[in-house]
């Protein structure tokens, strides 16, 4: 659950959570899930984050261990001053032993490229406040049944979870905004972004037939990649079209699949409906193939899978660019890659497959290399617009996740408003130490 108030009580009002309603009698119900990633390596399930127990000293050894301790004391004792890139953060952290077997890979099958490439900044918005001294507190925090301030992003043990998934919540946005009178235009494309002066003036936008129409407005809130932005507006420093040209993302294709059921063993005490694995995610580490990460939606929300007591429905998760082989392949071909795949890595066996479907999305992670560096010349830039916004991933050009980007946003409602004077507060969400997330 979010720790922000503000977010946790729109939420309340529109999942009707007061009541404890029945989610077989209605779908406006947000469920309370138990989160469960950890990381699949050598074969063999390991804690995410990393935790020095008997499982972790089982699954690498004791001689690995020991390097890892080593490894850890030294980045202690000697640590790598002015932290430049992703490489560098982590090390720190986590010392380098541990970086080369739990992080390294994983982080490069999702950007595509070597984490000495990549801002450091990625690691302070996503593993922040997490290191081995951290995962040690936690350890002993959860033996000894003491729970106190706020836990880190990565140690949050719940959440809730709207029935039929995040699609589901804003649905229910959409059809609240109807309902009061706003209009939400569908399947139109912004083509240009009318600038005059400081203001934005108006938008054109272009439909799948090619038509035009331009909508002029006193406020412009976006969520469309900056770079698409900048490159259709007009009147733009030639330094920030620049900046905002050189921006980088890293595409997405996932492939769901229906199963009989999996190969993967609940060795867990976690109950679940068929002794399922009880993950929501499962971070694939394994270096012989392409698969990053996989999703177990029965573990989200049993609404999302038809047959939940005897199928299990999940996501194989691929990072690409556009230009790539695993974004070009036709549906056919990729899907029996992956399924290949998961099936080489002891996921499950290829005989239990009952359907699969692919799907794409472009610009899913906004990235920190590229012209990321000189980013703040763009924000600057649009700060000096007064009727416009960005908020969202995509918009502000930052790996935040929905908690943080619904903030965002309404950090920009409230500046509409008069209620906030500094567009940079909108912008200071997630940079925080701490997460927006607590355990209940």
């Amino acid at each position: 659950p979010s720790k922000d108030d503000i977010i946790l009580k729109r939420k309340v009002e529109l999942s009707k959570l007061k009541g404890a309603p029945n989610p077989e009698k209605t779908d406006k119900v947000m469920l309370k899930r138990n989160r469960l990633s950890r990381i699949y390596y050598l074969k063999t399930f390991f804690s995410y984050p990393v935790s020095l127990n008997m499982e972790t000293i089982k699954g690498l050894g004791l001689w690995r261990m020991f390097k890892i301790g080593c490894s850890y004391l030294k980045a202690l004792v000697f640590p790598i001053k002015n932290e430049k890139s992703l490489q560098d953060f982590m090390i720190n952290r986590f010392g380098k032993e541990l970086y080369l077997t739990f992080f390294k890979d994983y982080t490069e099958k999702l950007w595509g490229i070597d984490c000495d490439k990549i801002s450091a900044d990625w690691g302070a918005q996503r593993i922040k406040g997490i290191s081995i001294l951290k995962v040690l507190k936690q350890m002993a925090q959860n033996i000894t049944g003491k729970k106190g301030g706020a836990v880190e992003t990565s140690f949050i043990e719940s959440f809730f979870y709207p029935k039929y998934g995040p699609g589901h919540l804003w649905q229910s946005v959409a059809e609240e905004v109807q309902e009061k009178g706003g209009k939400i235009i569908f399947g139109q494309k912004v083509t240009r972004v009318i600038k005059k002066n400081y203001r934005i003036a108006a938008v054109e936008t272009t439909d799948k037939n090619g038509n035009k129409t331009v909508y002029e407005g006193n406020i412009f809130i976006s969520t469309m990649p900056v770079k698409d932005l900048i490159e259709a507006m007009n009147n733009v420093p030639r330094n920030v079209r620049k900046v905002a040209s050189g921006l980088m993302y890293r595409d997405f294709r996932v492939v769901g699949v229906l199963l009989d059921k999996l190969k993967l063993k609940n060795t867990t005490a976690i109950k679940t409906i068929n002794n399922i694995v009880p993950d929501t995610w499962i971070y694939v580490q394994e270096r012989e193939v392409k698969l990053g990460r996989i999703q177990v939606f029965n573990n989200w929300s049993p609404y999302l899978v038809n047959d939940f007591k005897n199928t299990v429905w999940i996501g194989l998760e691929y990072f690409c660019n556009e230009q790539d082989k695993i974004w070009t392949d036709d549906d056919e071909t990729f899907i029996k890659f992956a399924v290949n795949e998961a099936d080489k890595i002891g996921i499950f066996d290829k005989k239990d497959v009952l359907d699969a479907y692919t799907h794409r999305v472009k610009k899913a992670y906004p990235a920190y290399f590229g012209t990321y560096d000189k980013f703040e010349e763009v924000k600057s830039f649009v700060n000096r617009l007064n009727n416009l916004y960005l908020v969202g991933r995509s918009g502000m050009h930052r790996y935040n996740n929905m908690d943080h980007s619904t903030l965002a946003a309404m950090k920009a409602v409230d500046h509409i408003l008069g209620e906030c004077k500094d567009k940079n507060e909108i912008w200071s969400v997630n940079t925080e130490s701490d997460y927006h997330e607590e355990k209940k």
